[in-house]
C-alpha cells in the first residue's frame, strides 16, 4: 500500500471588484498550466482591506495600491512582495437609450453632471475622486443632495440598468459587461481618473514564494491581452514585467 500525496490546500486570495473579471480569466490560464491550486473571493475594496486587516487568513489579496500600502505600512501585507498589476480608468455610462453627455471635453462632463436628475459613484478611490472633483468645481452641495453610491461590492451599473440613476462612474472594467447600459467613455485627459490595482501576499501567509509566482504570472507580458480585454491596461512596462517573471 503506497502512502497518497495530498495536494496543498488552494492559495486563498480576496480582491475588490473591479479586477474580479480579469482576474478570474488569468486564473484560468494559471489553473490550466498546471499550477498551484488558487481560489479567488471578489468583494468590495473596503471590506476586502477590512478582512486582510483583521487577519483572515488569505494569502494574497488585490486592491488599489494607496489600499495596499496602508495595509503594509500596518504591517497587514508584506511589502516586498507587492507587485502592481494593471491601470484601471474611471468611465461614465448611461441607461440603455438615453442621450449620451459630451465627455469630449471638462466642461462636457460638468453640465452632465449638472443635468443628471440622480447620478452614482463607487464606494472605491475612485468614488472618492470624483466627490473631490465635484467639490473643486463648487457642485458639492448640488451633487450630494442627488448622489446615488450603492453599497460595497453593487456596481454602480446595477443602479442604471434598473432606472434608479441617470448617470454612473465607475471603474471601466465594472461597467463594460452590464447589459442594459451604454458605456459613453472615460473622462477627459483633464479630469481623468485612473486606478492603479497591485497585489501583495498578506502577513499571514505562509507560502510566500508561491504567492510570487502567481503575481509574477499575473503581472507578465502574456496577460495583457486579457487585462486589454476587460478595459484596462498592464500597470508595468513590458521589460519591467518580464524581469518580475523572470525572478519570481
Amino acid at each position: 500500500m503506497t502512502d497518497s500525496i495530498s495536494s496543498p490546500p488552494p492559495l486563498r486570495g480576496v480582491s475588490s471588484m473591479a479586477t474580479r473579471l480579469v482576474l478570474a480569466e488569468l486564473l484560468r490560464d494559471w489553473h490550466a498550466e498546471g499550477r498551484e491550486p488558487v481560489a479567488l473571493e471578489s468583494i468590495g475594496g473596503v471590506e476586502a482591506a477590512r478582512r486582510v486587516a483583521s487577519g483572515e487568513p488569505f494569502d494574497w489579496v488585490v486592491l488599489a495600491s494607496d489600499a495596499l500600502q496602508q495595509l503594509a505600512a500596518q504591517g497587514h501585507v508584506q511589502a516586498d512582495t507587492c507587485v502592481p498589476l494593471v491601470r484601471s480608468p474611471v468611465a461614465v455610462a448611461v441607461p440603455a437609450g438615453f442621450p449620451r453627455p459630451d465627455l469630449g471635453s471638462v466642461e462636457g462632463v460638468r453640465q452632465a453632471v449638472l443635468g443628471a436628475r440622480r447620478l452614482g459613484v463607487s464606494t472605491g478611490p475612485s468614488g472618492q475622486a470624483l466627490q473631490q472633483l465635484f467639490e473643486r468645481w463648487g457642485l458639492g452641495a448640488q451633487v450630494r443632495a442627488r448622489l446615488v453610491i450603492p453599497p460595497p461590492g453593487v456596481p454602480v451599473g446595477s443602479l442604471l440598468a434598473r432606472g434608479e440613476i441617470d448617470l454612473g462612474f465607475q471603474q471601466l472594467s465594472e461597467l463594460m459587461h452590464i447589459p442594459g447600459i451604454q458605456v459613453v467613455g472615460t473622462l477627459p485627459p483633464p479630469v481623468a481618473i485612473e486606478t492603479v490595482f497591485s497585489g501583495a501576499a498578506t502577513a499571514c501567509c505562509t507560502r510566500t514564494d508561491a504567492v510570487r509566482r502567481l503575481l509574477a504570472f499575473l503581472a507578465a507580458p502574456a496577460a495583457a491581452a486579457a487585462k486589454r480585454r476587460h478595459g484596462m491596461e498592464p500597470a508595468l512596462a513590458a521589460d519591467d514585467a518580464r524581469k518580475v517573471w523572470t525572478h519570481a
